[in-house]
């Protein structure tokens, strides 16, 4: 099968990259290969490559810096993911498209179902529920797959790193380290997701996916972890969201349950913590 990835060279594209490129014919896309907000481009592109099948993960995800360029952050996100959806629809191209946790506010303070109301709390969260909103909607075949505190081996392009990488750092330059406890999801690796996703599009089912790992834990827990398995000796505690200053609204519970994977037998994503620890053995302790 002909595929396109969008965002070859970020956290999860590289991963989808190599996962679908084993049985798979995958042409890597970066921004400078296409600019999504422009439809003109994406339709001539993508009528030159004609794939069969094309995966999103461009986005705007800088959550705070998305509150003072709502304007850019919308035209990625939404807009991108517009054209996206137009021009596959036009040319008959299945289009699979990520999306985040974070389209939800955390007040059920259970695990999320695809059939939950979502309501985001900030602007990249309601860019992001447009863009699933545009997928869904202009495009016949698609599959949105939200995903939750995403790592990989490649740092995000965004970011320029990911939790992982955060807290090395800090370990190193900190005399000690304080991460939050109050704030509750499931980080997954981007590798799974790719996995997972391989595996879905074989079917016909299109729909909307969450594809997280297995059950909940907070970022001080998860950090804990990392200090464990990679033997740190930075002092680490725990903290609450209160004592850092809130630069953005976010949902201090978002925690997904796959449960659409769950009804289809397709539900691969391993517990969270032993997906951390494989992570880290592979990245940090060859």
């Amino acid at each position: 099968m002909k595929l396109a990835v969008i965002g070859s060279n970020g956290q999860l594209g590289t991963d989808l990259e190599e996962v679908l490129s084993a049985h798979n014919d995958v042409e890597g896309l970066t921004h400078a290969d296409i600019e999504i907000t422009d439809i003109d481009k994406v339709k001539t592109l993508l009528s030159a490559l004609k794939p069969q099948m094309v995966f999103n993960t461009a986005a705007y995800n800088l959550v705070a810096e998305a509150e003072k360029n709502a304007d850019e952050a919308f035209l990625i996100n939404g807009i991108g993911t517009l054209n996206l959806a137009k021009v596959c629809q036009d040319l008959g191209i299945a289009l699979v498209h990520y999306s985040t946790d974070y389209v939800f506010d955390g007040k059920k303070q259970k695990p999320y179902t695809e059939d939950d109301y979502p309501n985001p709390l900030n602007v990249y969260a309601s860019t992001k529920l447009s863009g699933e909103y545009f997928a869904r909607n202009y495009c016949e075949r698609s599959f949105v797959i939200r995903v939750s505190g995403i790592y990989g081996k490649v740092a995000s392009r965004g970011k320029g790193g990911n939790f992982i990488t955060t807290m090395l750092k800090l370990a190193k330059e900190k005399k000690e380290v304080r991460v939050v406890d109050d704030e509750i999801l499931t980080p997954t690796p981007t590798s799974h997701i790719a996995r997972n996703t391989a595996t879905l599009i074989n079917t016909d089912q299109f729909d909307l996916y969450h594809m997280t790992c297995q059950g909940e834990v907070s970022w001080y827990e998860f950090a804990k972890v990392i200090w464990e398995t990679l033997q740190l000796e930075t002092p680490l505690y725990p903290a609450s969201v209160k004592d850092f200053p809130l630069v953005v609204k976010r949902p201090f519970y978002s925690v997904l349950q796959n449960k659409n994977l769950d009804d289809l037998k397709l539900n691969q994503m391993p517990d969270w913590k032993n997906a951390l620890i494989e992570f880290l053995r592979e990245q940090y302790q060859k």
